[in-house]
């Protein structure tokens, strides 16, 4: 119990009494978690929803209903929020405000876990990153970590010549042709020296920039859901 009332939890989409207001919402939830009142006009304020506390839950907007489940979550000032996809049922632009929310909830002390299958999304939030497969934790680490080394795509004329040399310059094992392009497994940072090798081959470089693999693509490989 003591564990409990330092954690805080939004599952999915938040239910509340439709035919009172925000606040009264707020009200029942505090007594049965013995917050003060004081605490609600501080929550209210921390999810932006202040100018609407007065009015019923039903006329609240998706994304409306999203922040008062935020704000329940919220009313223990916990040190751990755990989020359930919590953009479920958004719009993009109440998915863009959730994700601000969600940053600046776990900018101080307070740590947020995030549980969610839309990996855009975590890509765009989280600072670390678990990768659960079949119940098992399989990785974990930041975002950057998990993703990789990127690689430049060249497109280059003749795009035989344009092979040939970025292989002596990387090894065969690093250099691939996909879709009429070179993509080379090697890192950003070396984008000016291979500009300028290939144009000194006399390959015609129209094309030079990096790609990174998307958490997405990361997660398909270690789970192999390709």
């Amino acid at each position: 119990p003591e564990s409990l009332a330092r954690v805080g939890a939004l599952v999915e989409s938040p239910a509340f009494y439709p035919y009172l207001s925000g606040l009264d919402n707020l009200r029942v939830v505090a007594r049965y978690a013995g917050v003060p009142k004081e605490r609600i006009e501080e929550v209210f304020d921390l999810v932006d929803l202040t100018d609407r506390a007065r009015d019923k839950f039903s006329t609240y907007s998706s994304g409306m209903k999203q922040r008062l489940g935020v704000a329940a979550a919220l009313l223990k000032d916990p040190e751990l929020l755990i989020l359930d996809e919590p953009t479920n049922g958004l719009d993009p632009a109440g998915m863009a405000d959730m994700r601000g929310l969600i940053r600046s909830l776990g900018s101080g002390e307070r740590t947020v876990l995030l549980s969610s299958h839309l990996l855009g999304e975590v890509e765009q939030i989280c600072d670390r990153v678990g990768v659960i497969s079949r119940g098992r934790l399989i990785a974990e680490s930041t975002v950057e970590e998990l993703r990789g080394r990127g690689s430049l795509l060249v497109g280059a004329k003749p795009l035989s010549r344009a092979r040939d040399h970025a292989e002596q310059l990387l090894g065969v094992e690093r250099v691939e042709v996909l879709d009429g392009t070179l993509r080379l497994d090697t890192d950003v940072a070396a984008a000016g020296r291979i500009n300028r090798e290939l144009v000194g081959a006399g390959v015609e470089v129209m094309e030079l920039r990096p790609v990174e693999r998307t958490l997405e693509e990361v997660f398909l490989e270690m789970t192999d859901q390709k």
